[in-house]
């Protein structure tokens, strides 16, 4: 009996939050055409995919581990470009810093349609400050990526 009560008590949390996402992204204009996460951290990328898809605002989500690896899936996307980047710092291979620099110099014709987000556990103000000394249409938040920070992102620049 208290096992049954538990199931149906779960049920029906579960159904209200999903409701309450699904309403919340009502007011999203269209599904993002896909997201890039950029980080070399297998839990972090696990735990972000999951908030993106619970959210259902892409059917698109592409994981690379460092900025090499974006660099190339950018080269070679033609119907799936990116709207929104998440991109870690430290990473082995390109960082994101050195990821930055060569992104602005080859993507230029597409900066404008992709918002980059600094998605990193660094509390550094300089590392803030350098981001959006390389771009002013940068954001720089601290992860984890949660459901309110997501949503506020696609309040804020895609609705």
């Amino acid at each position: 009996m208290m096992k049954d009560l538990i199931k149906l008590f779960n049920f029906a949390w579960r159904k209200e939050k999903y409701e309450e996402l699904f309403k919340q992204n009502d007011n999203m204009k269209n599904k993002l055409n896909c997201i890039l996460l950029i980080d070399d951290d297998d839990a972090d990328n696990y735990i972000h995919q999951m908030i993106i898809n619970d959210m259902n605002i892409t059917d698109n989500i592409i994981v690379v581990e460092n900025g090499l690896q974006a660099l190339d899936y950018l080269k070679n996307s033609n119907k799936n470009y990116p709207e929104l980047i998440f991109l870690d710092i430290n990473m082995p291979a390109t960082n994101g810093w050195e990821f930055l620099k060569k992104y602005n110099d080859l993507y230029a014709d597409n900066k404008h349609k992709t918002l980059i987000i600094m998605l990193t556990t660094s509390e550094n103000p300089q590392d803030k400050n350098k981001a959006f000394e390389i771009s002013d249409s940068i954001e720089f938040i601290n992860k984890p990526l949660t459901e309110k920070i997501l949503r506020d992102i696609i309040a804020k620049h895609f609705n």
